[in-house]
């Protein structure tokens, strides 16, 4: 299911199927779009990281893939990032080559506070059953042993799956759980219940605030009302999410798009969340390329964001979130990204979202990096570190919100990685009037990763003490210790390579 064309399917292959690099060797996308084809930087980067760690492995007595798990092995593949995108990433050549060293930093930065509020996986028994069949094709193609050693499921894929990934496989402490409506039933990622009783097992498993959740509101659907009413009264989410396009996954039958400024339909669900004391309104945005413009040019203008400022304006006490940071380029080629940034020193629609704050007067304008990360990361870091730049310029490094809408690109610890080595190249920061990100640990990144979700989230000092201590912190030591490591694979699609 999903809006994926039969056409569309049979170019795709499972993204478990690409070589299992600590970082993503090309795009991938969920179920919601197309992935973007692999560039040839991406190739040159898988060329290259294969290379690498086959010698440094060798060297050190051990598997490529083992190699690949560690420290030393994540160290490698920046490295070679930086020599086929040049210089972007804070990587030294003795952390690649000692795995003590690279130990060392991974462990003095293993504390740092992560709070990723942009997560996702699958329901049981969804109708999205394209997961679970390229899983099952990937098994008897043999491309993937493990998978063809049974028939798979969507709970081989999902939950367990998903606090492995998190919570064991990287450094996030944090997690808000998260979905997507649409105007089938079935083809919701999860229910609304669904997503408060995975917080309740997470936070019982832990015994401490481990995750929070969404509820979805979808406004003008049949009941939307009363279902804000009952998540409200019953579910009591942590914040509220809504999808201005609508169905996102079926965009074909989206019926009930909408506009954050729509006084008579949308602010009356805004006056009930302030009732409530949810300040906090999530609103995804982009992820809406020329090509898929193409397709449904009725959708265009709810998915950019023209429709943010007059709503953080006329709403000064609610938080708006702007998830992927209203990032347009998802699955478009990254050269037609770039391409604009040297022309006009924007991006769409990222440097519009900037400049919303100047413009309208608020404070209460958010961004979640979400895909906007992902994606440029893996396809051009130069397009990443351009729009950190313009987001902390025109927000503050105060309004730029971690999120990494895991678990579709695997454990989220490569991109953690990134935003740490991650910085804005000097000509960059010059041409452009864009401030250095500064240190893996340094204020600017201590306070996307962490410390504004925490703040606009009103998570305590005491919550986040306990975390160090709770069931899940005890169990990840043993995990640990029992030598078993990230799989680095990726979930859900990738274009097939050609040539």
């Amino acid at each position: 299911m999903g809006f994926l064309s039969e056409e569309e399917l049979a170019k795709l292959v499972s993204a478990e199927s690409l070589f299992p690099a600590p970082i993503p060797v090309q795009s991938v996308s969920s179920d919601e779009f197309m992935p973007g084809p692999q560039t040839p930087k991406q190739r040159e980067f898988e060329a290259r990281v294969k290379a690498m760690g086959t010698e440094a492995a060798a060297h050190l007595g051990m598997s490529r893939r083992r190699f690949f798990q560690s420290a030393a092995g994540m160290a490698t593949a920046f490295l070679a990032m930086n020599r086929t995108y040049g210089r972007l990433f804070g990587v030294s050549e003795a952390e690649a080559a000692t795995p003590e060293h690279a130990d060392a930093r991974a462990k003095k930065l293993s504390k740092q506070f992560i709070m990723d509020m942009h997560t996702h996986f699958l329901r049981p028994g969804t109708r999205i059953q394209t997961f679970v069949n390229q899983r099952n094709a990937v098994g008897k193609a043999g491309w993937n042993p493990a998978l063809g050693q049974k028939q798979q499921t969507i709970d081989d894929l999902m939950f367990a799956n998903y606090l492995k990934e998190i919570y064991l496989d990287s450094d996030t402490k944090v997690a808000c759980i998260s979905g997507a409506p649409s105007e089938v039933p079935e083809d919701w990622f999860l229910t609304n219940e669904m997503k408060a009783q995975a917080r309740a097992d997470v936070n019982g498993l832990s015994g401490t605030r481990r995750m929070l959740s969404h509820a979805i509101f979808t406004p003008g659907y049949p009941g939307w009302m009363e279902s804000i009413d009952h998540a409200i009264a019953d579910l009591k989410p942590d914040s509220m999410k809504g999808y201005t396009i609508g169905d996102n996954t079926n965009k074909n039958l989206s019926k009930h798009p909408w506009l954050m400024d729509d006084e008579k339909l949308v602010y009356p669900a805004y006056e009930k969340f302030l009732k409530a004391g949810l300040k906090n309104v999530c609103v995804h945005k982009g992820l809406f390329p020329p090509s898929v413009e193409k397709q449904y040019p009725h959708l265009l203008e709810y998915s950019d964001v023209r429709d943010v400022g007059k709503a953080a304006k006329d709403w000064p006490k609610l938080n708006f979130i702007i998830y992927h940071g209203g990032f347009r380029w998802s699955g478009a080629p990254i050269e037609q990204a770039w391409a604009q940034i040297e022309n006009t020193g924007r991006i769409e629609w990222v440097t519009d979202l900037a400049e919303v704050p100047a413009k309208f007067g608020v404070k209460n304008v958010y961004a979640d990096v979400g895909q906007l990360f992902a994606q440029s990361t893996i396809a051009d870091p130069r397009v990443t570190a351009f729009m950190m730049g313009q987001l902390v310029k025109g927000l503050g490094a105060d309004h730029v919100c971690w999120g990494t809408d895991a678990i579709w690109t695997g454990s989220p610890q490569w991109q953690i990685e990134a935003l740490r080595r991650l910085e804005i190249p000097a000509d960059m920061q010059k041409k452009y009037a864009l401030a250095p990100l500064g240190p893996a640990d340094g204020p600017v990144k201590n306070a996307i990763f962490g410390a504004n979700n925490a703040r606009i989230y009103d998570y305590k000092p005491s919550w986040r003490a306990e975390l160090d201590t709770d069931q899940l912190s005890n169990y990840k030591v043993r995990y640990a210790e029992g030598g078993a490591g990230r799989t680095n694979l990726a979930y859900g699609y990738a274009l097939k390579k050609w040539g």
